[in-house]
């Protein structure tokens, strides 16, 4: 028995994820999962992983996943509910829970392998550290906060666990772009496509992907914006296709 209180969340037919109230996760999870592309011969990291809801929708359909994935956490409790959540699924061969500290490379060079990942992602800290951080908790703050790390801690190793022409995958609030390309680019990881989501056709992004390549050239596309919601305020056909969704 688990000596914290969770629930599971099911994810498909086949996964469920374990979640608490200091781990749990959002849309944003689902976008950036779905914006990775990641194939089944890729070997794919996420930093920062939470309850591991990033890699563990690669393996909603285990057939459709990647070879091999890792899920990072600093934090003990979120490794051990994803550590919960593979066992469950019996994913232990495919997904393979971390913790350590990405701002540490020399931690995570013994943990994990330098050189060889195809496609990293984070779903970082939004906020810079000392915005409005006294009343939340501890694993909020960290979640949300740049208080255990920065995008440029997050390039870093990303610089160091990517290999030439892996890709780096990130989302980020609209005010944080210049932050994210330029410590993409500080690392030779040149970002070259970015995405808007928008509620709707009318109002303003409140999120953008951004996908990055370890020595890539200079060229940027910018995508056609992803809409939440349709024009009657239901989910749009996109959404529904990533939620998975009739």
């Amino acid at each position: 028995m688990l000596d914290f209180n969770y629930t599971m969340e099911k994810l498909s037919d086949e996964l469920s994820v374990c979640v608490t109230k200091d781990h749990r996760f959002g849309t944003d999870a689902f976008l950036l999962s779905d914006f990775a592309k990641v194939r089944r011969k890729d070997l794919a990291c996420d930093l920062g992983t939470g309850c591991g809801i990033i890699p563990l929708l690669w393996f909603r359909h285990r057939e459709e996943g990647p070879r091999q994935a890792y899920g990072v956490d600093i934090q003990e409790l979120a490794v051990h509910q994803l550590e919960y959540t593979v066992k469950q699924a019996q994913l232990t061969d495919r997904l393979i829970p971390v913790q350590a500290d990405l701002s540490n490379l020399q931690q995570l060079k013994e943990k994990l392998p330098f050189g060889s990942f195809d496609v990293v992602t984070c779903n970082p800290p939004y906020k810079k550290a000392e915005h409005g951080i006294l009343s939340e908790s501890h694993s909020d703050i960290i979640a949300r906060h740049e208080t255990m790390c920065s995008i440029q801690d997050v390039c870093k190793a990303a610089a160091k666990l990517l290999q030439f022409g892996g890709r780096l995958c990130i989302c980020q609030r609209p005010e944080r772009l210049l932050d994210v390309m330029e410590a993409m680019r500080n690392e030779k990881i040149e970002p070259k496509r970015v995405r808007f989501v928008q509620k709707r056709g009318d109002t303003a992004p409140w999120l953008f992907l951004v996908e990055g390549r370890k020595g890539g050239n200079r060229f940027l596309k910018v995508e056609e914006p992803l809409l939440i919601q349709d024009e009657n305020g239901e989910f749009s056909p996109e959404l529904k296709r990533i939620y998975r969704l009739p």
